[in-house]
């Protein structure tokens, strides 16, 4: 459109908007710019999905306009304020920079071709256009400052509430997925208590007839389904009713290693408190344990998978007003394109779809904290929990 606008004011509507070409090297100008705009049509997509792309794209543009400018009678061209559409294209899908920088050129380009114009031509039909002139340059700097700034910043406002718009929707789904996730949850909890109850009396009743190992193996099973489901419902009920409360961290950590030694007992935890964990108290809920349980659980898989056997290594240690606890495995890691989705949404992939990971999510999330994915630099995955400390008893 702006090479169409230009052919239409060189060659048939000179007169009427009293242009001045001055120059034959206008014709190779507009040779050119068509060449360049086919280039850069041809190369559209690359241009539009990098920033450093279509700056430069508005800078060629910028330039062609200057030239044309330049040819067609300087500062004296009525359609010099053109030079200000690269800058709003910039405030509006660029950094902050970049329409500042796009101004400071047509800027600098203005003022030189009005103040390195000729007296002769300040005149028109005996008239001193020197002021008028002036004037026009003046408002071209203060509509160019209006749109690196103002237009810049709600354009920038407007992207941040795009991210968050985003943020919430993700969350929204996130949160209809976890509801989905405890509904049929709850819904197979209760389908097991039937099934144990009633394993459970045949147990009692082969003990009677005689002790064996495998009763024995069978009773504890037993005594580890029924106290897990007894625990859900537990904390199912504390959930719904909202109920939290303080706990410090040294609860916290003898809490989560008797649950791992009576749950988990070929997993070799490694625990690395730091000192005065006693003095920090926490706001915990029934889902904060099996949220960490969770993630010593998929380490201590990943672990027994690379090395065959399931270490985990356990960490605590205060970073100001949060308390950081760090799960590492010596696993073979978490695959780049996998760390971005882990604990946000369901995955398929051979060893699970993330599950555990999206519902510890959910449970820090509640409490205020946050966790985080990464890769050890001795190898294997990291899983950091930081939760908000409450006080200190």
């Amino acid at each position: 459109m702006a090479l169409m606008l230009k052919l239409c004011l060189t060659f048939l509507f000179t007169d009427t908007f009293g242009l001045s070409l001055h120059s034959p090297a206008l014709n190779l100008t507009l040779i050119l710019e068509a060449f360049y705009l086919s280039f850069t049509f041809w190369l559209r997509k690359p241009l539009l999905s990098s920033e450093s792309g279509l700056f430069i794209a508005l800078v060629l543009d910028t330039l062609l306009w200057i030239s044309w400018l330049y040819f067609s009678g300087g500062a004296t061209n009525a359609f010099i304020s053109l030079l200000l559409l690269p800058i709003a294209i910039a405030a509006v899908l660029l950094p902050f920079w970049a329409p500042w920088s796009l101004a400071l050129l047509s800027n600098l380009a203005y003022s030189l071709m009005l103040f390195t114009m000729p007296e002769s031509a300040m005149s028109h039909h005996g008239m001193d256009m020197q002021s008028h002139y002036l004037g026009m340059w003046v408002n071209f700097i203060i509509s160019s400052l209006v749109l690196t700034t103002s237009v810049a910043l709600l354009a920038k406002r407007m992207r941040r509430q795009d991210a968050q718009l985003a943020f919430m929707r993700e969350a929204q789904l996130r949160q209809e997925k976890l509801i989905a996730l405890g509904t049929a949850s709850a819904q197979m909890a209760h389908r097991l208590a039937t099934p144990l109850a009633s394993m459970r009396l045949l147990v009692d009743e082969l003990q009677e007839e005689g002790d064996s190992p495998a009763l024995q193996e069978m009773q504890s099973a037993l005594a580890v389904c029924e106290s897990t489901l007894t625990a859900l419902r537990s904390a199912t009920e504390s959930i719904r009713e909202g109920a939290q409360r303080l706990e410090s961290a040294e609860q916290l950590l003898s809490g989560l290693s008797e649950q791992v030694n009576l749950l988990m007992p070929a997993v070799k935890l490694s625990l690395e408190p730091d000192d005065g964990l006693d003095r920090l108290q926490l706001r915990v809920d029934a889902s904060l344990q099996p949220a960490l349980l969770a993630l010593i659980e998929n380490g201590a898989r990943a672990s027994q998978e690379a090395t065959g056997e399931q270490k985990v290594s356990f960490s605590a240690l205060r970073q100001g007003d949060e308390l950081v606890l760090g799960v590492r495995d010596f696993g073979s890691g978490i695959p780049a394109s996998l760390v971005q989705q882990l604990g946000h949404q369901i995955i398929e992939e051979p060893k699970g779809m993330g599950v555990a990971l999206l519902l510890s999510h959910a449970s820090l999330e509640r409490l205020g904290g946050r966790l985080i994915l990464g890769s050890h630099v001795d190898g294997g995955a990291v899983a950091q929990v930081y939760l908000p400390i409450q006080g200190a008893a």
